[in-house]
């Protein structure tokens, strides 16, 4: 006889909480479905679960024994960090122990001798930037979210931001983490040193999303605060011409720190709500910044506007203080709010693509728009071609809701069909999970599976995510293929 859902919840219940409460308070656990509603999604909206309870835990020790007890009951496990994700990685499962880390939010040491610091996966990722200010060093990585987001979400994610074109991702910036395996047990990754002995097992658990291990301390790089940084904005009457001064700076030798495009949707919904001074009548503009010592800056700031000049910019600005560059910046991290005012919904892309491609990528992403009748806006790193183009849709009506997720799905397979990746740094989670059938062979994904396979053999952590399984891509290829026939019906479905 197959138990109701309420009764196999109660079931599950009644096993898992007294064995947590052995050494959990009962003020960390939380039951009622009305408080578990605030942890049915992250940021990406569109899909919600209920979790079975969300535990809170303050201590390695409790994050050792939620393990151990969910170990021993076979219950799934989702870690969570701030819930800034956008691809639906630490949406709770059904009848799982959804794991909230928000209060690992302590800067344990800021090593200044080794310029390290060690970090609860909770901190935010400003929050350590603004620690190591007053000793003249700063955490590269800066998301958009970075106000908000947390480190241990950005290992997670293997987040970048606007600085990563010259400083790297998430994993170009940790040293050492300590993470508890399902199995309970407590292990550390990475070295103190610069290098460690073995297999690089911190790389390998930066951007894993959960599936291999909880963690719980983080050694970040802290690099000095650059003796001179410049930015300046450039305004460009076609796209064709954005691109290729893009490829032109790189081509010439230069990497700055940040260089980003908006395209003239984004630059005027931007405008409106910040008003910074874009240029509205732009059909893109670029924000390019430049750091390191006084020479060096000033030489590159010559020359790179010696190359938009070149390839027709039709207005540059360069920020002569620390006022105007904050202006420019804080301009470009509030596009996404800015889009908000256009349209209920946004659905953001995260897709990377090879700087070459970039205006014949912009100008099919718009053809597609046509085509599905729906507004995209372009907003991306262009320095490290990771686009992030924003859908702009209503989730009240079902079928505009339906055109907007073809769309997106449509973009992935441009950024793989050009030669680029469908994830630069917010992950696969479920959003993406069919499009890495696109993007991996069989034998591919059967080496991702054996490596879940050596760290969660039972498959507790953060199941049915970012991997797909090879009957999975079986349907969905041929569904992709042979439009909405069922093949391969010997095939285990989900």
């Amino acid at each position: 006889m197959t138990l109701s859902i309420t009764t196999q919840r109660d079931n599950l219940l009644n096993s898992l909480l007294p064995k947590l409460g052995q050494l959990i308070p009962a003020q960390s656990i939380i039951t009622e479905v009305e408080q578990l509603h605030a942890f049915e999604c992250d940021a990406f909206t569109t899909m919600r679960q209920l979790p079975l309870l969300t535990v809170l835990p303050e201590t390695i020790e409790q994050v050792q024994h939620v393990m151990r007890c969910c170990h021993q009951l076979e219950i799934p496990v989702v870690a969570r960090g701030a819930g800034t994700g956008l691809t639906a990685g630490s949406m709770p499962v059904e009848n799982g122990v959804l794991l909230g880390m928000s209060k690992f939010d302590q800067i344990h040491e800021i090593d200044l001798d080794n310029r390290t610091a060690l970090i609860g996966p909770g901190v935010r990722n400003k929050a350590v930037s603004d620690a190591a200010a007053p000793h003249n060093l700063y955490f590269a990585p800066d998301p958009s979210s970075q106000l908000a987001c947390s480190v241990g979400g950005n290992v997670a994610e293997n987040a970048g931001g606007v600085h990563c074109l010259k400083y790297g991702l998430t994993v170009h910036n940790i040293l050492e983490l300590e993470i508890v395996t399902i199995e309970g047990e407590l292990i550390t990754l990475g070295s103190a040193a610069l290098d460690a002995a073995g297999y690089d097992l911190t790389a390998i658990m930066t951007g894993s999303e959960g599936l291999l291990g909880i963690v719980v301390k983080i050694r970040v790089k802290l690099l000095p605060i650059p003796a001179s940084t410049r930015v300046m904005l450039a305004a460009f009457a076609t796209i064709e011409d954005a691109g290729n001064a893009i490829a032109a700076v790189i081509g010439a030798g230069i990497i700055p720190a940040g260089l980003e495009m908006i395209d003239q949707t984004g630059i005027r919904a931007i405008e409106e709500l910040m008003h910074a001074g874009y240029p509205v009548n732009a059909a893109a503009v670029i924000i390019c910044e430049l750091d390191g010592s006084a020479a060096e800056v000033e030489d590159e700031l010559n020359n790179v506007i010696r190359i938009f000049s070149e390839l027709n910019a039709t207005d540059i600005q360069i920020a002569e203080n620390a006022e105007e560059s904050t202006r420019i910046w804080a301009a470009r991290k509030s596009a996404f709010p800015a889009l908000a005012r256009l349209a209920p919904d946004n659905y953001i892309m995260d897709g990377t693509i090879p700087r070459r491609a970039l205006a014949q990528v912009w100008k099919q992403i718009n053809q597609l728009a046509d085509q599905y009748q729906l507004q995209v806006v372009n907003v991306f790193h262009a320095g490290d071609g990771n686009m992030h183009p924003s859908i702009l849709f209503d989730s009240s009506d079902e079928e505009q809701h339906q055109r907007a997720f073809e769309l997106g799905t449509r973009i992935l397979e441009l950024c793989i069909d050009v030669g680029g990746t469908i994830s630069g740094e917010h992950g696969i989670g479920l959003e993406k999970i069919n499009q890495m059938c696109l993007q991996f062979s069989d034998a591919e994904l059967q080496q991702f599976h054996a490596l879940k396979q050596a760290f969660d053999p039972m498959q507790l952590l953060n199941p049915g995510k970012q991997i797909p399984t090879l009957a999975r891509c079986a349907e969905f290829n041929a569904m992709h293929v042979h439009h909405g026939e069922m093949p391969f019906p010997h095939l285990e479905r989900f």
